[in-house]
């Protein structure tokens, strides 16, 4: 189970161009030090100048790809969250290049216990991705995008899950 406070007093840069969205990740996120962008120039600015624990990334209208590059070399844990990009492939490429996380706005209401289980991954040595894995079930995802989904990338989807998998029993090993 997530430790609830490992959100207390993190830096945490929220980046997406629609303000309600900013504006209710500060209402959700009221233990962290939540810093917001509305646009990629400001958001390259404070990646460039400032440490941060987390980010949370739209990924349309602020080149969230762009962003994710930068926080990924920097090793910062990048969230992915999106509604007009919430598809199979965007999925796949968030995970490709490095996000931790992938979340439809309509989740905004949990962004607390998506984020915590991203820090205890963190701490723990542990995929982040196995957490997600649970809290979002294939059964959403079918729901969502068809009982095929996983079709167009296949091989991906089973190099990934057997990745999870052989994590986990090295995780059950070590303890």
């Amino acid at each position: 189970m997530a430790d609830k406070k490992l959100l207390d007093g993190k830096r945490v840069l929220a980046v997406d161009d629609e303000q309600d969205i900013l504006d209710t990740l500060v209402d959700l996120l009221p233990m962290c030090e939540l810093i917001t962008a509305a646009s990629f120039e400001k958001a390259r600015e404070l990646l460039e100048s400032q440490q941060f624990d987390l980010v949370i990334l739209d990924i349309m209208g602020v080149d969230g790809y762009g962003l994710l590059e930068m926080a990924t070399h920097k090793k910062i844990p990048a969230v992915m969250l999106t509604a007009h990009a919430w598809s199979p492939d965007n999925l796949v490429r968030s995970i490709k290049k490095g996000a931790v996380s992938y979340l439809p706005k309509e989740e905004l209401a949990n962004i607390t216990d998506y984020l915590n289980d991203v820090l205890t991954a963190k701490k723990e040595g542990r995929d982040p991705w196995a957490s997600w894995h649970e809290r979002l079930p294939a059964s959403y995802f079918e729901r969502r995008w068809g009982a095929a989904w996983k079709d167009n990338d296949r091989q991906f989807w089973e190099t990934f899950k057997a990745g999870l998998k052989a994590k986990r029993s090295a995780s059950k090993k070590e303890d």
